[in-house]
């Protein structure tokens, strides 16, 4: 069974959104990691020994993509659907014959696309970057089919999050506090920078509290094939998250919660 003509039609419309501005969508996190890759791999990266046998810069490369990732693919559900609301153009979308489901399949799905967009172009930043360091034998693609499951996973995890964050939002300050103020410090306590064994047995448990660690350590895995924790758990785990999120958002668009008030 293909895609219907409607799920067509708004995936197209939600990717030309962002595609007609590659400005907005594309140099922000391309700039940022240059940063990143600046600072953290070249100029501080040089003076901090090897972790787990890579070099700096190259086990910070994983964490990056994977903030770059869900940012993008949150930042683009929860605008869109938000922008929706606050325009009233969403009930174009809301009295089509798509279902619920097909909704959200089509925001998700379009602002996932986002994520994996930017999460390839900051792979790719950061290869060049271990090429100006002359590391690049040290990066490479050690498990592509775990690489690719845990990029689909938390792009499509984030872009549902997204939609509940569009939802849930009252102005474009509320986009703004979820982002900064939640997605970002998780990501950043999610061992982008360092790995797990390098705390102390507390913190390492702690840490497993915060599913970014899963989220890092599998995209990590699929790059440089190191894990702190098992990669099949992991997706396991994540993978029931993401599910149990894509319902969340199918009730959500169904009560017409944030949609019809």
């Amino acid at each position: 069974m293909g895609v219907s003509t409607g799920v067509r039609t708004l995936l197209k419309r939600e990717i030309q959104r962002y595609v007609r501005r590659p400005t907005n969508t594309f140099m922000p996190p391309l700039i940022t990691n240059i940063l990143y890759f600046s600072v953290f791999g070249i100029i501080l990266g040089g003076r901090i020994d090897q972790i787990q046998g890579f070099d700096y810069i190259v086990f910070i490369i994983p964490g990056l993509v994977v903030l770059g990732t869900i940012s993008n693919a949150f930042e683009n559900a929860s605008f869109s659907i938000f922008h929706g609301r606050w325009n009233e153009y969403i009930h174009e979308t809301l009295t089509s014959p798509l279902s619920y489901s097909q909704m959200v399949g089509a925001y998700v799905a379009a602002s996932a696309l986002r994520g994996l967009l930017v999460g390839v172009l900051i792979a790719i930043v950061g290869v060049v970057f271990t090429v100006l360091s002359g590391d690049f034998a040290t990066i490479g693609l050690e498990q592509p089919v775990y690489l690719i499951a845990f990029m689909l996973v938390i792009s499509v995890l984030f872009a549902g999050f997204g939609v509940i964050g569009g939802l849930l939002s009252e102005d474009f300050d509320h986009l703004t506090v979820m982002n900064q103020f939640i997605v970002r410090p998780l990501v950043f306590f999610g061992a982008v920078f360092y790995s797990l064994e390098t705390l102390s047995p507390l913190w390492q448990t702690v840490s497993l509290l915060n599913p970014m660690v899963y989220m890092v350590d599998g995209v990590r895995y699929g790059f440089l094939g190191y894990s702190d924790v098992d990669p099949q758990f992991s997706l396991v785990v994540l993978t029931g998250l993401t599910i149990a999120v894509l319902i969340v958002d199918v009730g959500l668009f169904r009560n017409g919660y944030g949609l019809t008030d």
